[in-house]
C-alpha cells in the first residue's frame, strides 16, 4: 500500500507535551487528521481522525505506519488503545536488510509484551523476533561494558583506606558472584495493560539501553543488540484483528542536547570554590577556630573569608557524575566533642561519620561510624529535646523515624537512637523539624504526616503520629507561617526523584484539631507553574529570609544526574538551575500568600543539601551549594550595608 492511499497532509507541531508523562517537550507532535509525513508498508489500513491515527488490520500478520525520518537515540510517547484481540507495537531504529527488509528495535504493546530484535521481510511480514536481553546495569545510560553500581570506593569515606599490598591480595582472590546482578529476561512482573481503555507507554532508546514505561510503570530495562550504532524511523504496528487507536504521539531526538547560556541573578554575585565533582553536601562551621565561618564540603573545608584556601580533612578524589555516587550526601559542624573546636558530621553514603577536628594540625581528621546504619538520603539538624545541642534527624532500619544524639562522656562512640515513630512510616526522601501544634516544642514531619512531641518532652516513648499526605518525599521540609494567619505551614518539594514543590497551609476546626489545605507551586510541564517555572528533581531545598522582609523563602534547585547519567528520572537532561521563592503574603492570593520565583544561577543546581546562612556578616544570608558542578557560594546582594558597618 502506498501514501497514495491517504491524504497527504500533515499536522505535526512544536509544543509541550499534554499528556501523561508530562516530563519533556518534544521536537514534535501529532495532533492532526492526515498522514502526511507516514508512508505504510504491509496490510493494513490506516487513516487519521480528529488527532488520532487508526488502524485496522487486513490480515493477522498487519502491517506498518512509518514515519519518513529517521532517529538513534529518541524519546517516543503515545497514548494507544485496542479492541477486540489486536496486536499492537513500536518499531524503533528501524534499518533497511541487504534482503530489502527491515530490521529494528521492537516493543510489543499486547499480549505478553516485551522488547525484541525484530526481522521483517519486503512487505512488512515478520521473519524473526528474539527477545533483548535485561540490562543489568541499573543507574546508567549504557548496558554494555564494566559496571561497579555507581560506587567510587574513595578511601576516607564509607571505605578505609587499604594498603597496596592489601589490594594486590584482593584482586589475586577469585571474584564472589554479585547477588542480583545476572543477565537474562528476569525482573518485576509486566505493568498491566487496560484492556479496551487507553493506555500510556513511554519508550527511550538512548545508545544501547531501552527503557519503556506502560501506564507510569517503568518496565524491565532492555539491551539493543545493535553495537549503539542502529537508526532509522519510528513505526507503529497494528494485526490481529482488532483496530488500535494512537493518540498524543511526541518525539523528541535525544542527540540533540542544549546548554543554556550561564546565567547569575543581578541579586547574587557568584563564587566557584571549585569545578570538580566531589559531593551532594555543604555545610558552614568555624574549623579553624579564628571566628569567621569556613565553608564544608566533599572532603575539604575552604577558609574563609577568601575561600581560596582549601584543607583535605578526608581522603580526596573527584568523582564522575556520570558513573560515580558520591559518598558524601549531607553535613554539620559543631563541637560534638567539647574541647573548643567544631567537628564535621557527614553522612557518608548513608553510615553517619563524625570527623573530629584535630585543632588546627594539618592532616586528615580521625573518623568514627557514631551511626552505624541510616537508610535516607537526607538528614535534619537541629536542637530536638531543648538541651541548646543539636540531635540529628534521620530515617532508621525498617523505616523507623529517629534521631541520635551523643554521650558528651564518650562522642566518638556509637550515639544513641531515639525512636520517635513505628516501623515502616519513615523514607529516604523528605523530612523537617518545627513547632506545628504550636505548643513551643519542636515537632517532626515527613511526607507521610507528622509526629507531635510529647508535653513531657522527646523521652524514650513514640511520638504521636497525625497521618497526612505532603507529598511523594522530597527534600528537607520547611515549617514556618506562609500567609501570616498565626498557624506555622509546611512548604516542600514534593518529589526528590519528579517533579512539583507545594505548600500545604495549616487549619484549624473549633475544636483545635488540625488538618492541611495544599496549594501547588510547580508541578511538570502541563501545569500552571508560579512564573511559569518548572523543573524536575527537586531533591535540595532550604529555608531564610533572603530579601529581610521578616518572612522565610524557599531556596531550591534540581540535583543533575540524580541516578548517574541514566534515564531513571524525567528530564535528566534538563538546566541545572538554583531558583528562589519569594514568600509573598497576599490575601487575593489561594490560601493568602504566593511564592514568586527567581532564578540565582542556571549552571550549577543543588545537592542533596546545602546550607544558606550569612557568611561575611552584612545581614543577608548567602547560599553555599555542593553538586555535580562543584562547589559555590552565592553572594546574597540584596542587604548589602556599606562595608564599616559590618562586623569585624
Amino acid at each position: 500500500m502506498s501514501t497514495k492511499t491517504l491524504t497527504l497532509i500533515s499536522m505535526i507541531t512544536v509544543s509541550v507535551l499534554f499528556a501523561a508523562t508530562h516530563d519533556f517537550t518534544p521536537d514534535f507532535t501529532f495532533r492532526g487528521s492526515t498522514l502526511a509525513g507516514w508512508h505504510t508498508l504491509g496490510p493494513a489500513s490506516w487513516r487519521a481522525e480528529n488527532g488520532e491515527i487508526i488502524a485496522t488490520p487486513q490480515s493477522p500478520d498487519g502491517g506498518w505506519l512509518v514515519l519518513d525520518r529517521g532517529y538513534q537515540d529518541v524519546k517516543f510517547y503515545t497514548e494507544f488503545r485496542c479492541a477486540g484481540a489486536c496486536d499492537a507495537g513500536v518499531l524503533v531504529r528501524a534499518e533497511k536488510t541487504s534482503g530489502g527488509g527491515w530490521k529494528g528495535t521492537y516493543v510489543s504493546l499486547s499480549g505478553e509484551g516485551g522488547s525484541y530484535d525484530l526481522t521483517l521481510d519486503a512487505d512488512g511480514k515478520e521473519l524473526n523476533r528474539s527477545p533483548l536481553l535485561r540490562a543489568t546495569a541499573q543507574f546508567a545510560r549504557m548496558a554494555a561494558g564494566p559496571w561497579n553500581n555507581g560506587a567510587a570506593q574513595v578511601p576516607g569515606f564509607a571505605r578505609p583506606a587499604i594498603t597496596l599490598a592489601e589490594q594486590e591480595e584482593a584482586a589475586s582472590k577469585p571474584p564472589a558472584a554479585a547477588p542480583g546482578r545476572a543477565g537474562g529476561r528476569g525482573g518485576p512482573p509486566r505493568p498491566e495493560l487496560k484492556t479496551g481503555d487507553w493506555n500510556t507507554i513511554d519508550i527511550i532508546v538512548d545508545t544501547d539501553m531501552l527503557w519503556t514505561t506502560l501506564n507510569g510503570r517503568r518496565g524491565v530495562n532492555s539491551a539493543t543488540s545493535d553495537r549503539m550504532m542502529g537508526y532509522g524511523p519510528i513505526a507503529l504496528h497494528a494485526a490481529g484483528t482488532g483496530e488500535v487507536r494512537f493518540r498524543d504521539v511526541a518525539i523528541k531526538d535525544l542527540n540533540r542536547k542544549t546548554e543554556p547560556a550561564a546565567q547569575v541573578s543581578s541579586h547574587f554575585r557568584m563564587q566557584q570554590l571549585n569545578d570538580f565533582f566531589y559531593s551532594w553536601g555543604a555545610s558552614v562551621g568555624d574549623l579553624n577556630h579564628d571566628g569567621i565561618p569556613d565553608v564544608i564540603a566533599g572532603p575539604f573545608y575552604f577558609v574563609g573569608p577568601d575561600y581560596t584556601e582549601r584543607h583535605e580533612f578526608t581522603a580526596a578524589r573527584s568523582y564522575s557524575a556520570s558513573n560515580n555516587f558520591p559518598e558524601g550526601m549531607t553535613y554539620f559542624a559543631y563541637d560534638y566533642t567539647g574541647d573548643g573546636w567544631q567537628d564535621i558530621i557527614c553522612v557518608d553514603s548513608r553510615p553517619i561519620f563524625l570527623y573530629v577536628n584535630p585543632k588546627g594540625e594539618s592532616r586528615r581528621w580521625d573518623r568514627y561510624n557514631v551511626v552505624p546504619t541510616a537508610t535516607s538520603e537526607i538528614e535534619v539538624f537541629g536542637d530536638l529535646d531543648g538541651d541548646g545541642k543539636p540531635e540529628i534527624l534521620f530515617a532508621a532500619p525498617n523505616a523507623v523515624m529517629a534521631y541520635a544524639k551523643p554521650n558528651p562522656a564518650d562522642p566518638t562512640g556509637v550515639w544513641k537512637v531515639h525512636n520517635i515513630s513505628e516501623p515502616g512510616l519513615a523514607g529516604a526522601h523528605g523530612m523537617g523539624m518545627g513547632d506545628i501544634s504550636g505548643d513551643g516544642r519542636i515537632d517532626v514531619v515527613n511526607n507521610r504526616g507528622w509526629w507531635e512531641q510529647p508535653a513531657s518532652g522527646p523521652g524514650e516513648t513514640l511520638w504521636k503520629f497525625h497521618p497526612q499526605q505532603f507529598g511523594n518525599g522530597g527534600a528537607e521540609m520547611g515549617i514556618y507561617d506562609v500567609n501570616g494567619d498565626g498557624l506555622n505551614d509546611v512548604v516542600t518539594t514534593v518529589a526528590a526523584h519528579g517533579w512539583g514543590l507545594a505548600w500545604f497551609e495549616q487549619k484549624r476546626s473549633s475544636q483545635g484539631d488540625i488538618s492541611f489545605v495544599r496549594h501547588d507551586i510547580m508541578g511538570d510541564l502541563s501545569t500552571k507553574n508560579a512564573g511559569g517555572v518548572a523543573f524536575s528533581e527537586p531533591h535540595g531545598a532550604a529555608f531564610a529570609d533572603m530579601d529581610g522582609d521578616g518572612v522565610p523563602d524557599l531556596i531550591v534547585g534540581k540535583r543533575l544526574y540524580s541516578h548517574l547519567e541514566s534515564h531513571i528520572d524525567p528530564d535528566p537532561y534538563g538546566p541545572a538551575v538554583l531558583y528562589w521563592y519569594r514568600t509573598v503574603r497576599n490575601p487575593k492570593a489561594e490560601g493568602g500568600a504566593e511564592f514568586v520565583p527567581e532564578l540565582i544561577h542556571n549552571r550549577s543546581g543543588v545537592g542533596s543539601q546545602f546550607v544558606v546562612t550569612d557568611l561575611n556578616g552584612d545581614g543577608a544570608p548567602d547560599i553555599v551549594i555542593s553538586c555535580v558542578k562543584g562547589t559555590f557560594i552565592f553572594w546574597n546582594q540584596m542587604r548589602v550595608r556599606p562595608q564599616s558597618a559590618r562586623k569585624n
